[in-house]
């Protein structure tokens, strides 16, 4: 065969070839054309499967998919308290065109090789997208600061109270503080999400008081409580009544004073210090030792400015106003006081 003619079929072959691979690329070409805002099989928005759908297909159905679970009130809930925040209130609002352009984008991934091997193989793009939900921020802020208003509480320390001539305590109780954190990052994913549910528990933690009643009355070991009306000294221990007892208190002119003390002394057969007052007289300014010609007899509890309580032989005053300032006790009674409160217990003088 001459070697002519070998050329030209060769020729021939090669332009057969190369027809054949233009053909082919046109076909693939028209073929990834007509899939151009088709999502692959795979892809799904927000929860909801969008493969196989075109772009207008894929809006459709998340519109009917999302748009309704989002449209419906998010409600955070506390015992019997309840706390609406509405989609409207909230300005929730989706962006379904992004997210459809996003799917198809990832669908497009690849050479137009490897999409039409896909396509015409059946393959699939695992790609999980999340939709693109917008919302007022100050709005779950507001919502949250709402819930604080009506459910945070300070706690209470314990207290005590002397007035009326009575010892009262208020007990302490616990407060009670919102989560805030929690319960805002609660509300946004229960506002974002077509998937979750629409009810939110609010979460709390216990404040602790910094005095509680039993700590209160560890504070208060003794307390003493002088009612001048009724010429009683009454005494607590631990915040509860444990012995009256009668006493005298000052007269017109020279009355015991009034107030909240302290018991600043304490002294067992003590001398008197005569105070420098006109009652006085001629003993102003001595000190008389223990003795018959002391009228402070047994025991001696400092409290305020030369006044104290004390001990006296002199029984017929109880039960009057009868002491130049001090509050006066029978001898045993005074011993017996003595022993049961310290340094630095409160007196009240009502």
């Amino acid at each position: 065969m001459p070697r002519r003619h070998m050329r030209s079929k060769s020729f021939l072959a090669i332009l057969g070839v190369i027809a054949l691979l233009l053909i082919a690329a046109g076909g693939v070409y028209a073929y990834d054309s007509i899939r151009e805002n088709l999502v692959a099989d795979g892809v799904t928005i927000g929860g909801v499967d969008v493969g196989g759908l075109r772009a207008d297909e894929a809006r459709a159905r998340l519109r009917a998919q999302l748009l309704a679970p989002l449209g419906r009130p998010v409600v955070a809930r506390y015992r019997h308290h309840e706390f609406t925040l509405t989609p409207r209130a909230a300005r929730v609002g989706v962006d379904i065109d992004r997210s459809v352009a996003a799917a198809v984008a990832h669908s497009r991934s690849g050479g137009i090789l490897d999409r039409t091997v896909r396509g015409l193989t059946g393959g699939t793009v695992r790609q999980a997208l999340e939709v693109r939900v917008t919302y007022d921020h100050r709005a779950v802020a507001r919502v949250v600061a709402r819930v604080r208003r009506r459910l945070d509480r300070p706690p209470t320390d314990a207290a005590v109270s002397f007035a009326g001539g009575r010892v009262a305590t208020t007990p302490s109780h616990s407060g009670r503080q919102v989560v805030a954190g929690r319960l805002k990052r609660a509300l946004t994913r229960r506002l974002t999400s077509p998937t979750a549910t629409r009810t939110v528990a609010i979460h709390t933690r216990r404040l602790a008081p910094e005095v509680t009643t039993d700590e209160l009355a560890e504070r208060y070991p003794a307390v003493i409580v002088v009612n001048r009306g009724a010429f009683t000294l009454q005494l607590y221990k631990h915040l509860k009544p444990e012995k009256d007892y009668r006493v005298a208190v000052g007269m017109a002119g020279l009355e015991t004073p009034q107030g909240l003390y302290r018991i600043q002394d304490k002294q067992v057969d003590p001398s008197w210090h005569v105070p420098q007052s006109a009652w006085a007289g001629d003993l102003a300014g001595k000190v008389i030792p223990p003795g018959p010609g002391n009228p402070i007899k047994a025991r001696w509890m400092g409290i305020y400015n030369g006044a104290g309580i004390h001990g006296t032989d002199a029984i017929g005053s109880l039960g009057s106003a009868a002491s130049h300032g001090c509050i006066r006790m029978a001898i045993p009674d005074v011993e017996d006081l003595f022993e049961r409160v310290d340094v630095g217990t409160p007196v009240y003088i009502l």
